[in-house]
C-alpha cells in the first residue's frame, strides 16, 4: 500500500455497453459503461448527494502476475505511479491532491489487481482525468535509477512495519509457502521479499510496466456528482491516444490440494502469546461453495453464539477470541481458523478443543435460528458498503472483475440468503472434515514447547541489523528523459470547472426531560441510521488504584442484560441487522452502532436494556478480567503499543490517571471486584451528562420517540468531574529509549503538551501543522524522511483533540540502522519550520483546507463525527463555514507564530522504541543529554 492505514479490498468495475439499474427494495445503483478503441473500459456512476467525485484506475495485475525471484513488483509499482509523470512533474498526484482538496491520492495492491483512487471536489474532475491519463500513458520515462533506489527503501520500510517488526507478522508468509506449491502465483507475498526488491533493476521495472499497464488491462471508474457527457469528452481527450498493449489472457483457476497435513512452528521475536492458525485449501472468489463457506465460518467462530466461542472461550478458557474466515482470491482460496491463546497455554490443548467443537457440530449442524441471525446482517452490510461514491464504485467493480457479472450486485445477497443448513454441512464435510491443512504455531521466543507436537521449524527470513547496509541515492538529482509525444500540450493543467457548493447538513437538536441532549441529521441517501449515546466520564473518573474500571464496565455492558444472556442479547441485535458497541475512552463511555432505519425503535429498546439493565454476571466478569490481562500481556510485544503507553506517561506524569493504559495494569485489573464495577456504574452515569447523536434516514420526531423509554427510566443526578491540570511543556528536551532487542524498526513518538480542542487556537494550530506533518505527502516530514531519504514508510504530526490540554505528536517507524539520522532530521525540520514557512506554503494550505470541505459530510460516519465535535467542544452548528473564514484570514506571520508557540523541538519528549544495543548511545548526539533507558531495572514502574 502506498499510504498508511489504507487497506482497500474492493475492486473497480469493468462492464461493456449498457446502462443498468440494480435495486434492493427502493434503492438503486445506476451505472453506465463504454469502451475506448484502445481497450480502456470506463464506468460512470452518478450520485449528486454531495459535490464530490471519485476517480480511480484499476490494473488487472497483482502479485500473481509476477515471477519468482522478482516478487513485489506489482506493489512496488503502486508506489512508483504516485511519484512523477511527464506532465504533472515531481510529486505528481500528491502535489495536485493537496492543491485541489482531494482525499489524498492512494492505492492498494492484492494478489490479483492494483488500484489507484481519490475523491475530490467536483470542480476538479477534469484535472483528475488529466492526471490519471498521465499516469497510464506518460509515466514510465520518469522512472530513473535514483527514483527506483529511493522507492525500494520506502517499500522495504513498509515491509518492516507491516511484517518484520510486529507480532505474528510472518504468519501468512509461512502459510502461503506451505499451502501453495512452488511456482503457484500465491506462494509468495504481495509485498515481496527484501532480497527481491533490492535486486529489481530498472529494466525489470520497465518491462513489467509495458506488459501490464496498458489500456486494455485497465479500468477507469468515475462516480459522484458530474455531467456524463462532459466527462465522456474529457475521457476521450486524455485517454484516446494512449496506445493499446499486447493481448492479455486471464489466468486459469488454480485451486490446491494438500497431500498431507503440515505442522510448522516459529519462535516470534515480538509475540508474547502463542497463536495457532489452521488453514485448509478453499475456493476462488464467487465459487458456488463460497457463500455456504462464509456462513459456516461466521457460525462456527463469530460471536457469543458460535460453537468455537462457547467451547474455547467460555468452557475451556483457552483464549478470549476465535476468528475464522474464508479468504478468497481470483485463482484459489483458503479457509482460515485462528486462535491467539492465553499466556503459557499449550497449543495442542487449543487444537484438541477445536476438534471437540467440530465433533459437536457434526452432530448438531447449524440451527435455523442461527442461519436467520447470520443472514439478517447482510442487508445492513450491503448499505454500509455503498455509503460513499467510492464505495459504490468499488462494490460494482468487485463483481465484474471476479464474478465476470456486474449483475452480481443483486445476486450475491440472494446467493447467501439461499444457503441452507444442508449446504453448510456439505461444505464443512467437503473442505474441513478429515481434510489436510497447514497448522502454524507462532510462540514467544524460547517457548517452543507451546507449539503443536511434531511441528517442524518454519523457514522465516529475518533481516539482520547492519549499519550502513542500504545503498545511497540522491533523490534530488535532476535527470533528463525523452518525452512521450502527444497531439496537444499536456503540460497545461486543466482549469477548475465551476465551484462546488458546500452542503452543510441541517442539524436539529432537542432536550429530554431527564436532561439528556439529543442532536441529529436526517439523511435519506441509504436506509440506515447510525447512533451514538455519549456519556461524559470514562477513564477520567477512575483513580490510579482502580485503573481499568471504565474499560471493564464497557466490556460487561455487552455481556447480557438482566433479561438476556450474552448469547441471547447478541442474537437479538443480529436478528435486527444491527450492531451495538460499548466503548470506554479517556473522556467518555459510549454506546454506538447502526441499524436499518425500519428497525430503529427495536434497536433502541436493546440500547435501553444494555444501558439500564446490566446483567452483572460473575462468570462474564472473570472472563473479562482474563481477556484484559491477556491483552496487556500481548501489548508488551508490540513496539507501537509500547510507544503509545510510554508516551502517555511522559506527557501526563506517572501519577495522573491519564498516564495509565486505558485497560489498566495487571495489578489493578486483578484486584478489581464486581462490586466496585457496580459502584462505578451507579456513581458515574447520568442523563444530565449524556448526549444522544443520530444520523440517517430518520426524522427528529422518530428519533426522539425511540429514546423516550431510555430518558424516562434513567434517573438524573449531578456528577462531579475532576479538575484536569494544565499539563506543562518540559523545561528542556530529553531522549527516552525503550529497548526491544532485535527490532527491525525504531518507533518514534516525539511531542509535548500543546492545547485543548476547546481553545480558539486549536484549529489554526491544525492549519499550521498541515505543511509540517499533517498533510501526508504535502508535508515536509513526509517529503524529507520518506521521499528524500527513504528512511520511513510514513510519518505524521498532529494535535490530539481533547477537552483538556492534549499533546502535539510526531509519530513514525524508521528503519533501525538510521535511527539517529532520522531523529536528527525530524528535529531540524521542526526547528526550521517557523522561520521557513512561506507564502507558497500558505497558498497550498488554504487551498486544501477550504476545498476539502466539499468532502466533509459525504458519509454517515462523517456527519456523526461533526455532531460529536459540536457536542464535545461546544462548536457552533456552522463551525465548518466559520473555519473557512478563519483560514482565509490567516497570514504567514500567524502560522509562524503558532509554530513557535506550539511546536518547540527544544522542549519535547523524544521517545524511541527499538534496539537499544545498536541504536541508543548514538542518540546522545541529538544534544539533549544521555538517553534514559525506560525498561532498565531501576526505571521500570
Amino acid at each position: 500500500m502506498k499510504k498508511i492505514n489504507s487497506i482497500i479490498m474492493f475492486l473497480f468495475l469493468l462492464i461493456s455497453g449498457h446502462t443498468f439499474s440494480q435495486k434492493t427494495e427502493n434503492f438503486s445503483v445506476d451505472f453506465e459503461t463504454f469502451n475506448l478503441e484502445n481497450g480502456l473500459k470506463v464506468i460512470f456512476h452518478q450520485d449528486t448527494s454531495d459535490p464530490v467525485v471519485a476517480v480511480a484506475l484499476t490494473a488487472h495485475v497483482g502479485s500473481a502476475r509476477e515471477k519468482e525471484g522478482r516478487t513485489g513488483f506489482a506493489h512496488l509499482f503502486e508506489h512508483l505511479l504516485f511519484l512523477e509523470s511527464e506532465n504533472l512533474g515531481k510529486g505528481g498526484l500528491d502535489k495536485l491532491s493537496a492543491r485541489i482538496g482531494g482525499s489524498g491520492a492512494n492505492g492498494s495492491t492484492s494478489r490479483d489487481r492494483t488500484n489507484y483512487f481519490q475523491t475530490v471536489p467536483k470542480d476538479a474532475l477534469e484535472k483528475m482525468i488529466w492526471a490519471e491519463a498521465d499516469k497510464l500513458g506518460f509515466f514510465i520515462n520518469t522512472v530513473t535509477e535514483p527514483v527506483l533506489a529511493k522507492e525500494k527503501q520506502v517499500v522495504k520500510n513498509e515491509k518492516r512495519q507491516r511484517v518484520d517488526n510486529r507480532p505474528y507478522g510472518h504468519t501468512f508468509y509461512v502459510i502461503d509457502r506451505n499451502l501453495y506449491p512452488q511456482g503457484h502465483p500465491y506462494n509468495w507475498q504481495v509485498i515481496g521479499s527484501l532480497e527481491d526488491l533490492q535486486n529489481a533493476t530498472l529494466q525489470d521495472v520497465k518491462d513489467f510496466y509495458n506488459q501490464w499497464y496498458v489500456p486494455n488491462n485497465v479500468i477507469l471508474t468515475i462516480s459522484g456528482d458530474f455531467d456524463k457527457e462532459q466527462a465522456k469528452e474529457w475521457v476521450h481527450k486524455y485517454f484516446d491516444e494512449i496506445e493499446r498493449g499486447p493481448e492479455i489472457k486471464d489466468l486459469e483457476k488454480q485451486p490446491v490440494k494438500l497431500e498431507k497435513t503440515k505442522s510448522l512452528y516459529h519462535e516470534d521475536n515480538f509475540a508474547k502469546l502463542p497463536e495457532l492458525t489452521l488453514t485448509w485449501p478453499s475456493v476462488y472468489s464467487y465459487h458456488e461453495d463460497s457463500f455456504a463457506l462464509e456462513i459456516l465460518s461466521n457460525y462456527l467462530a463469530d460471536g457469543k453464539n458460535a460453537p468455537l466461542y462457547k467451547h474455547l472461550v467460555k468452557e475451556k478458557q483457552l483464549t478470549s477470541n476465535v476468528s475464522m474466515f474464508n479468504y478468497t482470491s481470483e485463482l484459489a482460496g483458503q479457509l482460515m481458523l485462528q486462535v491467539r491463546a492465553y499466556d503459557n497455554k499449550d497449543l495442542d490443548s487449543v487444537k484438541y478443543a477445536i476438534e471437540e467443537t467440530f465433533v459437536e457440530f457434526e452432530k448438531n449442524g447449524i440451527p435455523e435460528k442461527d442461519l436467520k441471525r447470520i443472514k439478517a446482517g447482510l442487508e445492513t452490510g450491503f448499505y454500509n458498503s455503498i455509503s460513499s461514491v467510492l464505495g459504490k464504485g468499488f462494490q460494482l467493480a468487485q463483481y465484474e472483475i471476479f464474478a465476470k457479472d456486474p449483475n452480481f450486485i443483486n445476486k450475491e445477497v440472494h446467493k447467501l440468503l439461499e444457503v441452507t443448513a444442508e449446504d453448510v454441512m456439505r461444505v464443512y464435510e467437503k473442505y474441513i472434515k478429515d481434510k489436510n491443512y497447514v497448522a502454524t504455531s507462532f510462540v514467544p521466543k524460547g517457548m517452543q514447547d507451546l507449539a503443536l507436537e511434531n511441528s517442524e521449524k518454519a523457514e522465516v527470513v529475518e533481516e539482520e541489523i547492519v549499519e550502513g547496509a542500504e545503498e545511497e541515492f540522491d533523490a534530488s538529482q535532476e535527470v533528463s528523459y525523452e518525452r512521450t509525444p502527444s497531439s496537444f500540450d499536456r503540460t497545461i493543467e486543466p482549469p477548475y470547472q465551476g465551484k462546488p457548493e458546500i452542503k452543510v447538513p441541517e442539524i436539529w437538536d432537542a432536550r429530554m426531560p431527564s436532561g439528556m441532549k439529543v442532536m441529529g441529521i436526517t439523511n435519506n441517501e441509504v436506509p440506515l441510521v447510525q447512533f451514538s449515546l455519549e456519556m461524559r466520564g470514562g477513564q477520567l473518573l477512575e483513580t490510579p488504584e482502580k485503573a481499568g474500571l471504565s474499560n471493564m464496565l464497557a466490556e460487561i455492558m455487552t455481556r447480557g442484560t438482566s433479561r438476556k444472556t450474552p448469547a441471547e442479547l447478541e442474537e437479538a441485535i443480529e436478528l435486527l441487522g444491527a450492531s451495538i458497541y460499548v466503548n470506554a475512552s479517556e473522556e467518555k463511555l459510549t454506546i454506538s452502532g447502526n441499524t436499518l432505519a425500519k428497525n430503529y425503535a427495536e434497536t433502541m429498546d436493546l440500547v435501553k436494556e444494555i444501558l439500564l439493565e446490566p446483567r452483572w454476571d460473575k462468570e462474564e466478569f472473570n472472563l473479562i478480567k482474563q481477556e484484559t490481562l491477556s491483552r496487556l500481556q500481548e501489548e508488551k510485544g508490540d513496539p507501537n503499543a509500547i510507544a503509545q503507553n510510554e508516551f502517555k506517561k511522559l506527557i501526563y506524569g506517572e501519577d495522573h490517571i491519564l498516564s495509565y493504559n486505558e485497560l489498566g495494569t495487571p495489578e489493578t485489573v486483578e484486584a478489581l471486584s464486581l462490586k466496585e464495577l457496580k459502584n462505578f456504574y451507579e456513581d458515574n452515569l447520568s442523563p444530565m451528562a449524556a448526549t444522544f447523536l443520530t444520523v440517517g434516514a430518520i426524522s427528529k420526531e422518530k428519533t426522539v420517540n425511540g429514546i423516550k423509554g431510555i430518558s424516562a427510566s434513567w434517573a438524573p443526578k449531578n456528577l462531579d468531574f475532576p479538575e484536569i491540570p494544565d499539563f506543562k511543556l518540559p523545561e528542556e528536551s530529553k531522549v527516552y529509549f525503550y529497548d526491544v532487542p532485535g527490532a527491525k524498526q525504531s518507533v518514534f513518538a516525539f511531542g509535548a503538551p500543546a492545547l485543548s480542542a476547546k481553545n480558539e487556537e486549536f484549529y489554526p494550530a491544525e492549519v499550521m501543522n498541515y505543511r509540517l506533518g499533517g498533510g501526508s505527502f504535502a508535508s515536509r516530514l513526509t517529503q524529507e524522511l520518506r521521499e528524500g531519504k527513504g528512511y520511513t514508510y510514513g510519518i505524521r504530526s498532529h494535535f490530539m483533540d481533547r477537552t483538556y490540554i492534549g499533546p502535539f505528536m510526531i509519530t513514525s517507524g524508521v528503519r533501525t540502522n538510521i535511527t539517529y539520522e532520522a531523529a536528527e532530521l525530524v528535529r531540524d525540520i521542526v526547528k526550521d519550520y517557523s522561520s521557513t514557512f512561506n507564502a507558497e506554503d500558505l497558498e497550498v494550505t488554504k487551498s486544501y483546507m477550504i476545498k476539502s470541505n466539499a468532502r466533509k459530510f459525504e458519509t454517515l460516519g462523517a456527519k456523526l463525527n461533526m455532531l460529536r465535535e459540536i457536542n464535545d467542544y461546544g462548536y457552533d452548528f456552522d463551525y465548518v463555514k466559520k473555519r473557512e473564514e478563519r483560514v482565509g484570514e490567516l497570514s504567514v506571520l500567524d502560522i509562524q507564530d503558532l509554530a513557535k508557540k506550539y511546536v518547540d523541538p527544544d522542549r519535547m519528549f523524544y521517545l524511541i522504541v527499538g534496539d537499544a544495543e545498536t541504536q541508543m548511545d548514538k542518540l546522545e548526539e541529538l544534544g539533549y543529554g544521555k538517553p534514559v533507558l525506560l525498561n532498565s531495572e531501576e526505571n521500570e514502574k
